[in-house]
């Protein structure tokens, strides 16, 4: 049974940082794309960043230079560091993971989903 549980969500003031973590279990997670997504209220779903299996990244333009997506194969876990978070990054923040297919920040069919980890950023 696949699982992604993230943590590490909060609430910020605005030039804060917080750092996201997903624990993976349940597939082979090194083989697989994954990446960070978040939707805000009345907002749909976007893609954040993401990282293949060979480590390349890709971020979404509105968080370039302020976002780092890692991961660490040997204990399953995707991290999420986001600096100088700004109000408008407030939203649920998901961890996803796809055996397949391109590993791009505006994919969305992703095969697994967490249950998100609320992040808050107040002016």
């Amino acid at each position: 049974q696949v699982q992604l549980v993230e943590s590490g969500g909060g609430s910020v003031q605005a030039g804060g940082s917080l750092r996201l973590s997903c624990a993976a279990s349940g597939y082979t997670y090194s083989s697989y794309c994954m990446g960070w997504f978040r939707q805000a209220p009345g907002k749909e779903r976007e893609g954040v960043a993401v990282i293949d299996s060979i480590g390349r990244t890709s971020y979404a333009d509105s968080v370039k230079g302020r976002f780092t997506i890692s991961k660490d194969n040997a204990k399953n876990t995707l991290y999420g560091q986001m600096n100088s978070l700004k109000p408008e990054d407030t939203a649920m923040y998901y961890c996803a993971a796809a055996s397949g297919g391109y590993c791009y920040t505006s994919r969305l069919d992703f095969d697994y989903w967490g249950q998100g980890t609320q992040v808050t950023v107040s002016s």
